[in-house]
């Protein structure tokens, strides 16, 4: 798609209703974009299909149910009521459905009633194959994600695509992929997100770069903390000066094991994505994070910089045999 023609004719309209929830505040939901949707079945149940393969030795993939399959004809089906939209993607999972729509031109209604008229063409299927005391398939309401930035189409697909690789991983590794609360070092309590037993290691090395190196004292300083960890070292840091940061990042790109430390809490249903999924896959990444979960964006304040490098320090020096 030519990306500068499809911002030229993206159209913005004023605050939404009150009662339209999580929608973006500002957006006009009737006019030429893309949008990645998601709704997700009641109370999560495995009603639309099955997943085979573990997504390493096996490929995974998702086989409809009856349902499943009734399901993905309604969603093909959107273009005959709304010929302004196309389906561009979409990956049916067991609970839940992702699709990448294409508001072509103008639509007379709003995204939401699109998609409420395809809950109901579900819902009738629904009712004649389940014998459910629940009203309906869907939860209230569905999820979106605009795009909105050059390379995020791509982003989009690959991430719905993947989905089946990456339920059967969690599904094989599950520890690696939950919450875990109250993991206590020293005097800190921390949330924690990834392979726990990196803390065990007998090398943990913490990563603290002032922030006046200059530019070839940063490449000197990732050369040699990539000389530790190729020894076998784990490396600690919150990764936020900018040495700190291209040392973290030049271990994670080579494949080294990694414990980041971070300002922002896990949420209930957090889960990693894109290369940090297959790092803790792979069991070389751990995310603590010592603070609640928040929503909004923050500037994290220069106390918890100093707080933060102070527990990787306690890490390092705690853990050690």
């Amino acid at each position: 798609m030519d990306w500068e023609r499809y911002k030229s004719k993206k159209q913005w309209a004023g605050d939404l209703k009150p009662s339209m929830k999580r929608r973006r505040v500002g957006h006009d939901y009737q006019s030429r974009c893309i949008y990645m949707v998601t709704l997700v079945v009641k109370e999560r149940r495995p009603l639309l299909g099955t997943l085979t393969g573990n997504g390493e030795t096996i490929p995974a993939i998702v086989e409809p149910s009856p349902l499943g399959q009734a399901v993905i004809q309604n969603l093909v089906n959107i273009p005959s009521f709304y010929p302004e939209i196309e389906i561009w993607t979409f990956q049916l999972m067991p609970d839940h459905l992702h699709a990448v729509f294409f508001v072509k031109e103008r639509i007379p209604v709003h995204l939401g009633k699109v998609i409420n008229g395809f809950k109901v063409g579900c819902n009738r299927v629904y009712k004649e194959l389940v014998k459910s005391d629940l009203p309906g398939l869907w939860e209230d309401g569905y999820n979106d994600v605009i795009l909105d930035q050059e390379g995020q189409l791509q982003r989009m697909k690959t991430y719905i695509l993947d989905n089946p690789r990456r339920l059967a991983i969690k599904r094989t590794h599950p520890d690696l992929f939950q919450v875990q609360r109250d993991i206590k070092v020293g005097d800190f309590t921390f949330a924690a997100l990834g392979n726990v037993f990196l803390l065990d290691a007998p090398c943990l090395m913490q990563v603290q770069c002032t922030r006046k190196l200059t530019t070839q004292q940063i490449h000197d300083t990732v050369q040699q903390f990539l000389s530790h960890a190729q020894n076998g070292a784990i490396l600690v840091s919150p990764s936020i000066s900018p040495g700190e940061k291209a040392v973290m990042k030049a271990a994670f790109e080579h494949g080294f094991p990694v414990i980041v430390l971070q300002e922002n809490g896990f949420a209930p249903p957090a889960k990693p994505g894109g290369r940090r999924f297959n790092a803790c896959a792979e069991g070389r990444l751990l995310m603590l994070a010592p603070w609640e979960h928040h929503n909004d964006k923050r500037v994290i304040k220069r106390s918890q910089c100093l707080d933060l490098n102070e527990m990787a320090k306690t890490i390092c020096s705690t853990r050690q045999p």
